[in-house]
């Protein structure tokens, strides 16, 4: 049994779209182009791939299990024909990075611009992803996240500040009618602006002040999605709703306004900086090599 590797390329772009046009839109193809394939490929596996309906193109199981082995093992092909690439006097092609929105807004709004115009041949695509992947599996050539999130056979480089610290704050508007606080334990008696991870898990309010440390679980009128519509939640701050707590550099332009007052700051914990990941057992996509030597001199 002999696949095409068009055909193959077709399927996992397919799957991972969740339909034909999206696919066609992302891989400069049509969906007409790609839905031949898909048939073709059913027809020489002899299984159907995806269920199909009007409104979504699902993959069966016999399709996910394809998808499991096969969008690595396209992704390493892919990086092999990308191997020729080091030859060029200036890399060329795509670069996917899988990221938190809080890396896209904090991290990479500072790298990308001047990386752009460094490497014009490279085209770079970004997706939001507030939990940990697998970034060949999801397509990625590398990922952005924190130590506690990274695997032990992945390379990371660090990316970005080397050290952060969440914050507090609220509208003097807020603080007006309701008092400020002057220790962690008093927030429990305040409206707190929360956010949840696509897991469900809603992480606590942690702070730090001379080795005390405290995880509050505040309550409050609104929860967020992390990342996504993180953005709401500090609208909803300074419009007088309530208290937020997110990372410093997310809020400092508004302490420096006077938009927003900033809250029991000696008490704000500190944490190490984001990573740039990748998988160490794979040739290294030119792209992504020269993104990797890019971020180094800017450290």
């Amino acid at each position: 049994m002999k696949a095409d590797l068009g055909d193959l390329s077709a399927f996992v772009a397919v799957a991972r779209a969740g339909g034909f046009r999206e696919a066609g839109r992302l891989n400069d193809s049509s969906a007409s182009s790609l839905s031949q394939a898909i048939r073709r490929l059913e027809a020489e596996l002899g299984v159907r791939l995806f269920n199909r309906t009007t409104r979504s193109v699902v993959p069966t199981e016999a399709g996910l299990g394809l998808l499991a082995r096969l969008g690595p093992a396209l992704s390493e092909v892919e990086a092999s024909l990308d191997a020729v690439n080091g030859f060029r006097d200036r890399p060329a092609g795509t670069l996917r990075l899988n990221v938190p929105v809080s890396a896209s807004r904090l991290v990479l709004a500072h790298i990308v611009p001047p990386f752009l115009a460094a490497y014009p041949e490279i085209r770079l695509e970004v997706i939001g992803e507030e939990s940990f992947v697998d970034v060949l599996a999801a397509g990625c050539d590398a990922g952005i996240r924190y130590d506690d999130k990274l695997e032990q056979d992945m390379i990371a480089v660090p990316i970005g500040p080397r050290v952060q610290r969440s914050a507090l704050g609220a509208a003097p508007s807020y603080l007006d009618r309701h008092g400020r606080p002057q220790h962690p334990s008093e927030l429990l008696a305040h409206a707190c602006l929360r956010g949840r991870f696509p897991s469900g898990a809603m992480p606590a309010w942690e702070f730090e002040r001379h080795g005390e440390k405290l995880r509050i679980e505040p309550s409050g009128p609104l929860i967020v999605s992390i990342g996504t519509t993180t953005d709401l939640a500090v609208d909803a701050a300074i419009a007088g709703s309530g208290m937020v707590y997110i990372f410093e550099d997310w809020l400092r332009p508004l302490f420096d306004t006077g938009v927003l007052e900033p809250l029991l700051e000696p008490w704000w914990p500190k944490f190490s900086g984001p990573f740039l990941y990748y998988p160490g057992r794979r040739l290294v996509p030119a792209p992504l090599r020269a993104f990797v030597d890019f971020i180094k001199t800017m450290a």
